[in-house]
């Protein structure tokens, strides 16, 4: 990959310019060289002089191409520069007779007037009371952003992010930012706490100014609730915010309470410590914790009579002999009005679900069936043989273009019209969605929670079914018998060998569970490109994309996403003559690509056709979705994602930094999704990784065949690991708290 050049010369011709996003494309004339230049570019036009530093690449179609990363605009200084500027069409009413006017009469103080004189402009002829102020107006709002862009580079901050700071804050951009520049956090996220705070100290912030611990604080508890927590201990957040920030203690302590007393986050007494929360995992802590309760303890619907009776005559309909706790899970859900169903592969999930919904509708009641992700609503769907619906779908999720917030339609005021309500893999399922999940939940609803409790948790904060559980608040049916159709996969009997920390069995022949030894790392990829190319599509008539999913613990490394992602794409979408591709970065996006979304995006519109070829729309893509990129048009500056659940996703390219390839993901995305086949590299890597709970939910991805290739060693290392990352969640030590008090009030 090259490395970063700096030039500097005149924009002589503009391409193409998006003014919403500020991409644009144009030729830069240097002294010795004409480039294309490409990139995020706002407020630039043809004409300009600008000094840019970037990196050379080359475009499959329209040749070699610097990819600009940061840019400066210069104002010219002779003459002939400013003839040129003037009459570059930036300024309505400004063409070359006006421009040569202008200069006649100030000559090369013409920007000094503009900007600080502009009434002057009378004096040119031609330039009355009507038209000189829409000149200077758009004279001063470019200036305004070239300034804004020069003075943000001085402070480190990227020039990609002036034009959003300059549409978010106007002409006064520069003195609002300077005022409080961790303001900018709220509005844009992705420019970084890192960043921000170095630009603070470089305006001369005090390393203990006030602004600077409570903004400090806030990011911790923030990066907290990435990491899964709902809160974190006190003295957990003093030595983190003491360490990041290098303040003393006795100030951090301050402003928590501070902040506390101006309800920006709660403080709470756990059993043993002091608890800080940010208040939206707070909120989201006690709502559930109280909907949970209320469903404990309210009367559930009157059982359908001879309950045991029809479930017999349902299975011999069925031809089905359902065990023992699965017959307690179906009358147990006519009895309580809410339950929780756990259970591994090959338990009978599925199954129990099924018996449910069937005597669910032979009574005449209405049921609804939802789960976390796109994917495992689909999964749900096929099983169950009922339309099952995305949580933000079933939410009637919608997006407000006034607040630029997502909200939902069904709550507490307008509660899910239903009398039973399925949720599957409920494990993904955080305590911010499952605050929204239980407020729609009227007061004539059954709750049906299923999941497996020792898959990997959410991504988002909480562990909100393994509290649920432990909690005992909530009936739990736990199915453990493995049905003999399913002790004919070699795939669930060793996911429950794993799960009790004992050794798979291996290489069984005509058998779906197999292991390649093959000790280096860089010979592996060879024997992948011939299992994804050649041996499983031959063998098992795979969809080498479609059909076939590799899985890792990292990101990083020889058999990390990244490095695997790259490798792959040369083997699987190689670049043709008629497949567009684009270049974002280090990454390069081709049309047939394979890609997951990163990140939630409320806001993203999306359009489908159903069964009944009627058009369908909403809003919102979730981390972790999986598609293929069905269009890129360069001019347009879009590419199209067609996702697995058939939803199409139009991207303008300066959202695509929301993608990523995905013909390797790691086992944490992979979680709430199945796949025909799941290839999996065993070789070293963090300890925090390679664990026993994370390799249980790669191999329980896997519907029809598993794949090891690497060491046995680290196998076996990763089932003796049984160390899971601890979360700090309250809810609980709440549900068991409220639960002790009904017990013995006094």
């Amino acid at each position: 990959m090259s490395s970063a050049e700096q030039y500097e010369g005149k924009l002589v011709e503009m391409i193409y310019q998006n003014d919403e996003n500020g991409y644009r494309v144009g030729i830069l004339e240097c002294e010795e060289q004409v480039l294309t230049v490409v990139g995020i570019l706002p407020g630039l036009n043809a004409g300009d002089r600008i000094r840019v530093r970037g990196k050379k690449q080359v475009h499959q179609r329209y040749g070699e191409q610097l990819k600009v990363e940061e840019y400066y605009p210069l104002l010219p200084e002779s003459q002939e520069g400013m003839m040129e500027y003037l009459a570059s069409g930036l300024i309505p009413g400004v063409g070359e007779v006006m421009a040569r006017r202008m200069l006649e009469t100030f000559g090369t103080d013409i920007f000094t007037i503009m900007q600080r004189e502009p009434e002057r402009l009378q004096e040119v002829q031609g330039i009355g009371k009507k038209t000189w102020r829409p000149m200077a107006e758009a004279f001063q709002t470019h200036n305004q952003l070239r300034e804004l862009i020069l003075w943000l580079a001085e402070k480190g901050i990227e020039s990609r992010f002036a034009l959003r700071i300059h549409q978010a804050f106007g002409s006064g951009a520069k003195a609002i930012v300077e005022t409080n520049p961790y303001q900018l956090l709220g509005s844009m996220p992705e420019i970084g706490f890192k960043a921000v705070d170095r630009m603070a100290l470089k305006l001369g912030r005090e390393p203990e100014d006030p602004q600077r611990v409570e903004a400090g604080i806030l990011h911790t508890l923030a990066a907290a609730s990435f990491e899964g927590h709902t809160y974190l201990p006190g003295e957990e957040l003093l030595r983190r915010v003491c360490a990041g920030l290098e303040v003393e203690e006795g100030v951090t302590r301050e402003t928590i309470q501070s902040l506390a007393y101006d309800q920006r986050i709660q403080l709470t007494s756990g059993s043993e410590d002091q608890r800080v929360y940010l208040l939206s995992c707070f909120e989201a802590e006690s709502d559930t914790c109280k909907k949970l309760l209320e469903l404990a303890c309210t009367v559930p619907l009157p059982a359908p009579e001879n309950l045991k009776k029809r479930l017999e005559k349902s299975q011999k309909e069925q031809n089905i002999q359902l065990a023992k706790a699965q017959i307690e899970g179906v009358e147990s859900a006519f009895h309580y009005r809410s339950l929780v169903i756990t259970g591994g592969p090959g338990t009978g999930k599925t199954t129990l679900i099924n018996s449910l919904i069937r005597l669910i509708e032979e009574e005449e009641l209405d049921v609804l069936l939802a789960a976390p992700t796109g994917r495992a609503a689909k999964r749900m769907t096929e099983t169950s043989g009922k339309e099952a619906s995305t949580i933000h779908r079933l939410l009637e999720m919608g997006f407000s273009e006034e607040t630029g917030e997502h909200y939902f339609g069904r709550d507490e005021e307008n509660p899910l019209e239903t009398d039973f309500l399925i949720i599957d893999e409920v494990s993904m399922v955080d305590i911010l969605m499952m605050r929204h999940l239980l407020k729609a939940i009227g007061t004539s609803t059954t709750l049906i929670l299923v999941g497996d409790v020792d898959q990997l948790p959410s991504v988002g904060p909480g562990a909100v079914l393994k509290d649920i559980i432990n909690s005992g608040i909530i009936p739990v049916i736990r199915l453990t018998e493995i049905f003999r159709q399913a002790q004919e996969s070699l795939i669930v009997m060793n996911a429950h060998r794993i799960n009790e920390g004992e050794a798979p069995t291996l290489n069984h022949r005509d058998r779906d569970f197999f292991f390649m030894t093959e000790e280096n790392p860089h010979n592996a990829l060879e024997k992948i490109r011939q299992l994804l190319v050649k041996r499983l599509p031959d063998h098992y008539h795979f969809d080498p994309i479609k059909d076939i999913q590799l899985l890792t613990p990292t990101k990083k490394g020889i058999t990390g996403t990244i490095n695997l992602n790259q490798h792959l794409q040369q083997v699987l979408n190689p670049p043709e003559k008629d497949r567009q591709e684009r270049a974002f970065g280090s990454k390069i996006f081709r049309e047939g690509d394979k890609v997951m979304q990163i990140r939630n995006n409320y806001s993203l519109e999306w359009s489908r056709i159903d069964p009944l070829g009627m058009e369908e729309t909403g809003r919102g893509v979730f981390n972790g979705d999986i598609g293929h990129i069905a269009a890129i048009e360069v001019e347009k500056e879009l590419l199209t994602v067609l996702f697995d659940d058939d939803r199409q996703v139009v991207y303008p390219f300066a959202l695509v930094d929301e993608l990523e390839p995905a013909y390797a993901i790691t086992i944490h995305k992979s979680q709430g999704s199945e796949f025909p086949a799941v290839v999996l590299p065993m070789y070293p890597g963090p300890p925090v990784l390679m664990t026993r709970n994370l390799l249980y939910t790669a191999i329980t991805r896997a519907r029809s065949l598993v794949v090891l290739i690497g060491h046995k060693q680290v196998l076996y290392r990763m089932i003796q690991n049984n160390r899971t990352q601890e979360r700090f969640s309250g809810l609980e030590e709440r549900l068991k708290q409220v639960m002790s008090y009904m017990e013995n009030p006094l």
